[in-house]
């Protein structure tokens, strides 16, 4: 994971080259992710999926993978970040824009075993701070979901604790159901 020292602006980083994995700026510093290892992958991907067969056909929202997003002087790249289906960013022809500057409305980071988990909560409070309805910041190490509301409360679900969604989506799933995919 790379952390500059000296601090970047947002129009500073935006003009910099893609990384891989993506890089963030956080608090004005550029942080690469790390890459996503085998249960990063499977959570991620089954997030996703679940998510987008709800929403997508009913057109109420949408999962997307490691998309950038900008607002409130940060870059992140999410593992998931769901917007709301008018929220998303178009082009006057009605194609999706490949820029989304605003906040997503749901946001999922999985913790990878090189992030601290601070940094990442601290990514969530800010998605929360600027509009965000929900964060999750699954933890697969210790089968626990952290889950951030829009008023910046954090909780901890564990086991058959029931997760929270944004309004409108109808996903009923248990932390336990989360940790399953993790089992073939």
């Amino acid at each position: 994971m790379t952390i500059t020292a000296q601090p970047t602006t947002i129009e500073e980083f935006l003009q910099l080259s893609e990384t891989e994995p993506a890089s963030e700026l956080i608090h004005g510093h550029i942080i690469q992710k790390p890459m996503p290892q085998g249960e990063h992958s499977q959570l991620q991907i089954e997030l996703c999926e679940t998510i987008n067969q709800i929403t997508k056909p009913q057109k109420i929202a949408k999962a997307f993978p490691e998309l950038r997003c900008i607002f409130g002087g940060f870059a992140i790249v999410p593992d998931i970040a769901v917007f709301r289906w008018e929220r998303i960013p178009r082009l006057p022809s009605g194609r999706i824009a490949n820029r989304f500057e605003i906040h997503p409305d749901w946001v999922i980071e999985i913790l990878s075993p090189e992030q601290k988990y601070k940094q990442v909560l601290s990514k969530l409070l800010h998605c929360a701070e600027y509009g965000t309805e929900l964060g999750w910041l699954v933890d697969s190490e210790d089968e626990s979901i952290l889950v951030v509301d829009g008023d910046r409360r954090v909780q901890e679900l564990k086991n058959s604790d029931r997760l929270p969604v944004i309004a409108g989506v109808d996903l009923k799933i248990t932390v336990q159901e989360v940790f399953s995919w993790l089992s073939f």
